[in-house]
């Protein structure tokens, strides 16, 4: 065990953890935060992104010693109930969340890829989203819900 510190979502967290646990292990079973997801545990679906230093990354691959002191956002880090993030009111507006499983993923990918290229092309965030898997097929759906965003009109 080692004692790490950890911001996530704006909070500093010190825990006592082994280094080499997963980052998601410690959100999840730690921190108790749900918005990332165990899918694959292999760093492939996505359903466990979150946001490191403006960069998606996979928590279920990462260990939490390499990202010890950075800044992570999680899905719970965006927006509220009250006030949902742009993103959270698009795929509302657009219905773009079937069984929700992906959602996370989905989400956090889409920021951290409009926040590095607001502006971004459609192939750039069929790009981005094609390494995030969802069983539904709502990609039609999601991708309008990205648009808005990239738009504005959300």
């Amino acid at each position: 065990m080692s004692a790490i510190t950890l911001k996530v979502n704006g909070k500093m967290h010190a825990l006592d953890v082994d280094p080499t646990t997963p980052l998601l292990y410690v959100l999840s079973d730690d921190l108790e935060l749900r918005g990332p997801k165990f899918g694959c545990g292999l760093g492939q679906c996505g359903a466990c992104t979150v946001i490191v230093k403006g960069q998606a990354v996979r928590s279920c691959i990462t260990p939490v010693s390499s990202v010890a002191g950075s800044e992570i956002t999680t899905l719970e880090g965006i927006g509220t109930i009250d006030k949902p993030h742009p993103l959270q009111r698009a795929f509302i507006a657009e219905q773009a969340a079937q069984c929700g499983f992906c959602i996370n993923g989905v989400i956090m990918t889409a920021k951290a890829l409009l926040d590095q290229n607001p502006k971004a092309s459609d192939e750039q965030i069929r790009q981005a989203m094609s390494g995030v898997l969802c069983r539904c097929f709502t990609h039609v759906r999601m991708l309008e819900a990205i648009n808005r965003v990239r738009q504005g009109t959300a």
